[in-house]
């Protein structure tokens, strides 16, 4: 199995093979609670733009999700926060997700063959699902702070994977808790607690807390539809 690492939106389009597109703060992080509490289907859309137009023709059960600049953009029913998709009332109701790096990594994986969504929190299934299907190119796509700046906590959740299909469990559990003076240290910003709470950190950690992968497929009309599939065992 060629297994590749590659970072930001170049790094989307440039991928082949199953592609897994990597945002632990907190774009799949948030999917993963969505599913987890009760959302019915994800929708992933490039902009808040196209998320507000989505919503006009869908269904009065259908929330905004998401962030610009990091902060929930006007008109949108929830921030891009785990802590809120934990505790909102969400079941049975459809999300339109946009973010600035990972729903856009989906929409750029244009040459993959399969596309996955992961984070620290289903980075365990996400490696149990490949080592089942068996491709032969992997390619495990750090989207980065914004998509600009590398980011530790998706290299992290890069390397664990690759280190899974390799064979090798390494523990990662101080690494995960150094992020909190690294690239985690602004959700600990006080002026960041309206958009982004200390919370959202310890949710977005918490490794192998679901035991399901997000699959997305890319429709013709440029959006990408997130399938939740259980892992069993």
């Amino acid at each position: 199995m060629d297994i590749r690492i590659r970072e930001f939106i170049s790094g989307a389009q440039e991928a082949e093979g199953l592609t897994v597109i990597i945002d632990v703060f907190r774009a799949f992080s948030v999917a993963c609670y969505a599913f987890d509490n009760g959302i019915k289907r994800i929708i992933d859309v490039a902009t808040p733009e196209e998320a507000r137009a989505l919503k006009q023709h869908l269904h009065a059960d259908t929330l905004l999700v998401g962030e610009q600049n990091e902060k929930k953009p006007e008109g949108f029913d929830y921030c891009n926060s785990p802590t809120e998709m934990l505790t909102a009332s969400i079941e049975g109701k459809t999300m339109i997700h946009t973010t600035t790096a990972g729903t856009n990594g989906i929409l750029n994986a244009r040459g993959a063959s399969e596309i996955l969504g992961a984070g620290i929190v289903n980075a365990g299934a996400v490696a149990k699902y490949i080592s089942l299907v068996k491709p032969k190119t992997v390619t495990l796509v750090a989207m980065g702070y914004r998509a600009v700046e590398s980011a530790e906590e998706d290299l992290l959740c890069a390397r664990y994977i690759k280190d899974l299909l390799m064979g090798h469990e390494n523990d990662i559990t101080n690494s995960l808790n150094a992020l909190r003076t690294g690239s985690g240290k602004r959700f600990f910003d006080p002026s960041n607690l309206s958009f982004s709470p200390p919370t959202d950190f310890f949710l977005c950690i918490d490794l192998n807390r679901f035991n399901f992968i997000l699959k997305a497929v890319v429709t013709d009309a440029g959006h990408a539809e997130i399938v939740r599939v259980d892992m069993n065992g």
